[in-house]
């Protein structure tokens, strides 16, 4: 992991986007490491683009900005990619991780992504058949770990838990499908 893991998620208002960098956080610094999550956002409406910000690192965050180089870019809405370019930034080592049905190659061809290393999961699928809702973003936090190894998986399943209540199992099985159905190009 370099010296500190920058995360930016893209996603739309009602998606997960922010709940999902916040638990990420959370389980973080349960488990000793520092982190922060924060989101930025225009006016706030259901479905308008919502960027969310994760970072992590063994050391105090001092940095207080928005992710302007990101080492890993979360897309839950692929329909994100035809409008804005989602790699502002993104460092010439960074990863791209897309909730889409297309494989990690098919999207990295379509979107040139050339340089960077895509990984993509059906997170809407595994949604709508785990939680039964066509909300991907615990899904995503699957996908993310499984990219980054930066935090148990149990950990996660700590703030599931508590953040969803007698909704966590659902919840809880789309984050470790995710991490499992992860398609990482060779």
């Amino acid at each position: 992991m370099p010296e500190m893991l920058e995360v930016r998620w893209h996603g739309r208002g009602g998606m997960g986007s922010v709940t999902s960098a916040e638990l990420f956080a959370d389980a973080v610094i349960d488990e000793g490491r520092y982190a922060q999550s924060f989101p930025s956002f225009g006016p706030e409406r259901r479905g308008a683009p919502v960027t969310a910000f994760l970072r992590i690192s063994d050391e105090f965050i001092r940095v207080r900005t928005d992710i302007a180089k990101p080492d890993v870019l979360v897309v839950i809405d692929p329909k994100l990619l035809d409008q804005i370019d989602v790699t502002v930034g993104l460092k010439d080592t960074g990863k791209i991780i897309v909730n889409t049905s297309k494989s990690a190659k098919e999207v990295k061809a379509k979107y040139g992504f050339g340089k960077w290393k895509v990984a993509t999961v059906d997170g809407m699928k595994i949604a709508r058949e785990t939680i039964k809702l066509p909300i991907a973003n615990t899904a995503m936090m699957g996908a993310l770990d499984r990219l980054t190894g930066s935090v148990k998986m149990e950990s996660l399943e700590e703030r599931i838990h508590e953040r969803f209540g007698a909704r966590a199992g659902a919840n809880i099985e789309a984050m470790k499908r995710a991490y499992n159905e992860l398609d990482m190009e060779d």
